[in-house]
């Protein structure tokens, strides 16, 4: 570990910045572009409201109205959250991104008459004006949906009161964002060779991958002490952020919190109760790689710090930037030509903001408007496991290229349950890559280990944060107060259970879910564990049929919200509305240990 201090923003080069003037070259005309769109919303009310449904004609004029409100303020907010995570100390940005969000709040109000409004009309009138009018053609499926969620659309006043609330039941996520990108510290740790190095979100988990214990006991104790000293700030604010998504589900007619975020998707219940349910019929293969974890380190006993930390330990290498591009280019030959040539010309347009800096959000993602590049935040440091975070967003950037390219702005998203399938199969590819490129007996159980590290931080982790979140949620609706020590120690339970006897119990890693930014976006989680299931089924495919499989898995990523993801997947050969893709991965989880059980 390295002691010198983070770089500030104007010390990275500009070539491993993402070219975010590309998206709006000029800020000055964020304000005034802010407040027209403002008016237009307004707008827009006065010439819809008490008239939409009255012709076919006037119908498609407001969707296509409202599209170009909403394609425009996404571009100004996408830019001001960006610009902010590029530096969460800047008041600037910091304005920028509330600016915008004070107007989605009140875009979101003045438009909130038209779901109720269109759902007054009857379904008969509806699929007339479609086939009347070419243009509601492309509405389709959004007044499919409209249909479909019609029971748990309010009356308009009711709307546009929850409306003009949604900046205020929306704001735990924001305090949590500042808190834990700005305002929380972990100060400097030592290692054994007792150089002082600054602990940091993006130097944490090199920390835990260290084969110093000292260090990843320093920094494991460091920053769940952070956490630790806050926790009944964070417990009250992830328990106001729990208790507002069961009161929405509620004024919603849901039957429950889950049952809504579900919804959102046409996802059934049973595709998340499939998932725990075999995710926990296998903990006992969880449990036989904790004991194999446990021998090959020489413990008595694991502690939650060694439990990131590879096994193989390889002479170390860093893996820079460039060369890094180099291996994602060839782990993804199999997608094809022009898949590779989009991913060049991404690359060569600044897509990706590479390295840390001072302030900056923590992870990785990827991010964009409709009419922007498809950008990518991450914090590279010269890892191989780096090069996974980049292809994995790659994947993701690569999603929403092809679907902006192919589908209209009211489909130019995707549901996060198609989303983390386009990123993982990325991942797969190159673990498959990887696998195939060396003959080293030493990096073959690198490799087996990083792969099933893999599933044990996405299928499994995820799968026990799922968990966590419908403990939680389920409290909340019986009326059962969230305090810290509940909730510290119903995480500390499902750890327990997750990860086996071979894991020591201690009094820190009750602490964990007080670190997950995600679970201020509820029920969020599973789908990492669902995506990395079919992306699992997926890569398989394209390996062994080849051409036929990418071809098949480019028009899936060509889809965007089309259709419901469930549908989506069948396209790409794989239908998670049953257990078959999480017992195929489990499948593979149990084959990788036999492997290295046996290497070993």
């Amino acid at each position: 570990m390295s002691s010198e201090r983070l770089k500030t923003r104007d010390q990275i080069d500009s070539k491993y910045k993402w070219d975010i003037e590309a998206m709006i070259p000029d800020e000055s005309v964020i304000e005034p572009g802010l407040s027209q769109i403002k008016k237009d919303a307004e707008g827009f009310k006065a010439k819809y409201e008490g008239n939409l449904i009255s012709s076919a004609e006037t119908l498609a004029g407001a969707f296509q109205e409202k599209d170009a409100i909403w394609q425009s303020l996404e571009r100004f907010y996408v830019y001001a959250h960006m610009r902010r995570d590029e530096d969460n100390t800047n008041d600037k940005y910091q304005a920028m991104a509330d600016m915008c969000m004070s107007v989605i709040a009140a875009v979101t109000a003045s438009l909130s008459f038209f779901t109720p409004e269109l759902l007054s009309g009857s379904e008969e009138l509806l699929r007339g004006y479609i086939r009347e009018n070419a243009d509601l053609a492309v509405y389709e499926h959004a007044i499919d949906e409209s249909l479909r969620q019609k029971a748990h659309v309010l009356t308009p006043a009711e709307e546009n009161i929850i409306a003009q609330l949604s900046e205020v039941t929306g704001a735990t996520g924001d305090i949590f964002t500042m808190l834990n990108n700005a305002d929380l510290k972990f100060g400097t740790i030592k290692g054994e060779d007792g150089k002082e190095t600054e602990l940091t979100h993006g130097s944490y988990i090199k920390c835990m991958e260290s084969h110093d214990r000292t260090l990843r006991k320093n920094a494991y104790d460091a920053i769940y002490g952070a956490y630790k000293g806050l926790i009944n700030t964070i417990a009250t604010t992830y328990s106001t952020n729990t208790k507002a998504d069961v009161i929405s589900a509620r004024l919603r007619n849901y039957p429950s919190a889950r049952d809504a975020a579900l919804s959102e998707d046409n996802i059934p219940a049973e595709v998340y109760d499939n998932l725990v349910k075999v995710v926990n019929d296998h903990l006992p293969v969880m449990h036989r790689y904790m004991e194999l974890r446990k021998r090959m380190m020489g413990l008595d006993k694991l502690q939650m710090y060694d439990i990131y930390v590879p096994l193989i330990k390889l002479p170390e290498r860093t893996v820079s930037f460039e060369e890094g591009l180099d291996i994602i280019r060839q782990a993804l030959r199999p997608l094809g030509e022009e898949y590779l040539q989009r991913m060049n010309n991404g690359i060569s347009q600044r897509w990706i903001d590479v390295y840390e800096n001072v302030g900056k959000t923590s992870g990785a993602y990827s991010f964009g408007s409709y009419d922007s590049y498809p950008y990518i935040l991450t914090n590279y440091a010269d890892t191989l496991k780096d090069v996974f975070t980049v292809i994995h967003e790659m994947g993701h950037s690569m999603h929403s290229s092809y679907t902006r390219e192919n589908q209209p702005f009211i489909y130019g998203s995707h549901s996060i349950f198609t989303a983390e399938v386009a990123s993982t199969v990325n991942e797969s590819l190159l673990m498959a890559h990887l696998f195939a490129t060396n003959d080293d007996i030493e990096m073959r159980k690198y490799l087996l280990n990083m792969h099933l590290e893999e599933f044990r931080t996405t299928l499994f982790r995820q799968t026990m944060f799922a968990e966590f979140e419908d403990l939680t949620h389920k409290a909340a609706a019986n009326g059962e107060v969230l305090t810290a020590e509940w909730m510290c120690s119903k995480y500390e339970e499902l750890n327990r259970k997750y990860y086996g006897p071979a894991v020591a119990d201690d009094d820190t890693i009750r602490y964990e879910w007080a670190r997950i930014p995600h679970f201020y976006n509820a029920f969020y989680v599973y789908k990492y564990a669902t995506g990395y299931s079919a992306a699992t089924a997926i890569s398989q495919k394209i390996l062994t049929e080849g051409k036929p499989a990418a071809d098949a898995y480019i028009e899936f990523l060509k889809t965007g919200e089309s259709d419901y993801p469930i549908e989506l997947l069948k396209i790409a050969g794989v239908d998670m509305s049953t257990p078959a893709p999480i017992e195929q991965a489990m499948d593979k989880f149990k084959s990788l240990l036999d492997e290295l059980e046996k290497l070993v």
